[in-house]
This record gives structure tokens, C-alpha cells and sequence, in this order.
């Protein structure tokens, strides 16, 4: 039998005994949905301060909240819904396990068929299923940095709405009703928020969480320490944008003088596979010693150590914090 028959299959058939355990332990009940009916046709045994905890707890939520088994083993290494909720992804994590698993098949489907050898194709699955967590990584990134990039115009829109006379909430609004993503759907949750009986600090706070910058978490200690102690807070506004522009402005220059490094660094570490493969395709037998025989292995094994300490290296000369 084909050794890329049998790869293919093994791989099949631990995804799906792996599924078949996650539906076994997440059952056929839905607890969340029993709650709530529980709770809206009140034929809860309890009294009314445990049905008002069950309503905020239940009610509050929506039905697709609920996790299932392999989320909550997930959930102890990350927060996957942050996750997604930072990169302004709209899928569970259900889906998103099964886009996973159902790339990592077709890409080691794909390389199988292209001709690479057997050993490589269970490795090649894996780094085929790590691409949808790397595009999520990806988008999350850009996201933030855009709107690292849109808070200095929304800090002095809040200056100049304060000048003018409008509350800090008013202020909140006007960035959700004239800037662009992202930065106007977090502003604006902010709004909403407070509007609905949260306070204000809370729901800088859960900013902050969700959006992770440090500039961010300035602006916010500054609302809130000028809550309680007084102040002028346009000025201290004006100030914070200043100092988030100049910052940007000298992680340029940083960005232009180490471009030489950062380019070095991406050629020298693509060399190697890049090589590997060109050599494979015109002489296969020449590279696959490296797979049949010991001494092969162990340099193989070696040099992978080793791109990768190059590449911590370099990532750490190439990335100057500012």
C-alpha cells in the first residue's frame, strides 16, 4: 500500500476519533437554553435573589456564549474569543477548529500528491493547519496597529468636543460617529455602554482589555484619575497625542535603519528551505540522505535548531522597542 494512502488515512482517522470524543463529552442537553426558559417561564425552584443572579447571569448572554469541551481545554492556554474579538473575526470556535482541521488535510493531501516524500507530509499538514491561526494572527495585528495609528486624531477630537463645551461621553460619540474602523466601534461600544448603566471606569477598563495598547491604557488612567481628582483634562489630552505622534515618529526612523537587518534576516532564513527544495527537484536522491541515514538526521535536526536561534537572534537585534 502507498505510504501516502496510509498517512492520509491515519490522519482521517485521529481527526475524526477526536471529534467523536468532543461530541460524546459535550452531550445532547444545552444548559444555557434550559436556564433561560427555566428562568422567562418561572418554574425556577429559586427564590427571588437566585433568580435575579440566574437572569443576569443567563439572560445577559447570548445563546452561542456557550463553550463546548474543547474550547474550555483551549481556554486555559488563551483567550480564543478575545482572540477572535481582537482580529474582528465572526466565527467560533467550532468553525474555526473544523477550518483548521480541514486545511491541515488538503494541504497534506496536496503535498502528498505533488510528490514529496512521505515522512515530510504529516509536517507539511500541520504547518498547512497552522494558516488559519496565523491569518487571524495576522489580522489582529493590522488591526491594532491601525488603531495605534487612528488615537492621536481621536484624542484631540475629544480635546476640541471639551473646549467646545460636550461631555466626555459627548466626546466618546463624536469619535463613533466620524472615524473609520476600528477604532470607532470600540469608542462607540464605550458609549453604549455607560449608556446602559455601566460605569465609565468600568468600561474603559474593558477598552483596554480588549484592545491591548499602552498608549491606550495611559489615556484611560488619565480619564479616570482626572475623575476623581479634578484637572484640566483637554490639555492632558493634548499632551498624550503630542507624545503618541512624536513616539510614532521616531519608530520610523528606528523602522528605516534597521530595514537593512530586517531583509537580511528574511533572506537568510529562507535560503535554506528554498534550497532544499530547488535541490529535491533536480536531484531527490542527494537530499534524502538527510532522511534515510542517522548521520542525515541529526544534521537536519540540527540546523532547524539552529535557523531557529538565528531568527530569535535577529528579531532581537531588528526589534527596537520605542
Amino acid at each position: 500500500m502507498s505510504p501516502l494512502i496510509v498517512t492520509v488515512a491515519a490522519f482521517i482517522g485521529v481527526a475524526a476519533l477526536v471529534g467523536g470524543v468532543a461530541v460524546l463529552l459535550r452531550g445532547n442537553s444545552n444548559p444555557e437554553v434550559e436556564d433561560r426558559l427555566d428562568v422567562l417561564t418561572g418554574s425556577s425552584s429559586a427564590g427571588t435573589g437566585d433568580a435575579m443572579v440566574k437572569k443576569n447571569s443567563v439572560l445577559a448572554q447570548p445563546l452561542e456564549s456557550g463553550t463546548n469541551v474543547l474550547e474550555q481545554l483551549v481556554s486555559r492556554f488563551g483567550n480564543v474569543q478575545l482572540l477572535f474579538e481582537q482580529a474582528d473575526v465572526s466565527l467560533s470556535f467550532s468553525k474555526f477548529a473544523a477550518i483548521t482541521a480541514g486545511t491541515g488535510l488538503a494541504g497534506g493531501t496536496a503535498f502528498g500528491l505533488a510528490g514529496l516524500p512521505a515522512a515530510l507530509v504529516p509536517f507539511m499538514g500541520i504547518a498547512a493547519a497552522g494558516l488559519p491561526l496565523a491569518w487571524v494572527l495576522v489580522r489582529r495585528k493590522r488591526r491594532l496597529k491601525k488603531f495605534a495609528s487612528q488615537l492621536p486624531d481621536a484624542l484631540e477630537l475629544i480635546s476640541r468636543a471639551l473646549r467646545a463645551g460636550h461631555s466626555l461621553a459627548a466626546g466618546f460619540n463624536l469619535v463613533a460617529s466620524e472615524m473609520n474602523e476600528p477604532i470607532n466601534r470600540e469608542f462607540g461600544r464605550v458609549f453604549e455602554e455607560q449608556n446602559l448603566g455601566i460605569p465609565f471606569d468600568e468600561a474603559l477598563d474593558s477598552m483596554t482589555e480588549r484592545v491591548p495598547n499602552l498608549d491606550l491604557k495611559f489615556f484611560s488612567t488619565a480619564i479616570i484619575l482626572q475623575r476623581q481628582t479634578g484637572g484640566d483634562l483637554a490639555e492632558i489630552l493634548d499632551k498624550i497625542g503630542r507624545l503618541i505622534r512624536e513616539r510614532y515618529q521616531i519608530w520610523g526612523q528606528v523602522q528605516a535603519l534597521t530595514g537593512e537587518g530586517r531583509l537580511s534576516g528574511v533572506v537568510l532564513l529562507a535560503l535554506p528551505p528554498v534550497l532544499f527544495l530547488a535541490v529535491y527537484r533536480l536531484n531527490p536522491d542527494y537530499v534524502m540522505v538527510l532522511f534515510t541515514e542517522e548521520m542525515g538526521r541529526k544534521m537536519l535536526i540540527a540546523g532547524a535548531i539552529m535557523q531557529l536561534l538565528g531568527a530569535i537572534v535577529i528579531r532581537k537585534i531588528v526589534n527596537i522597542k520605542v
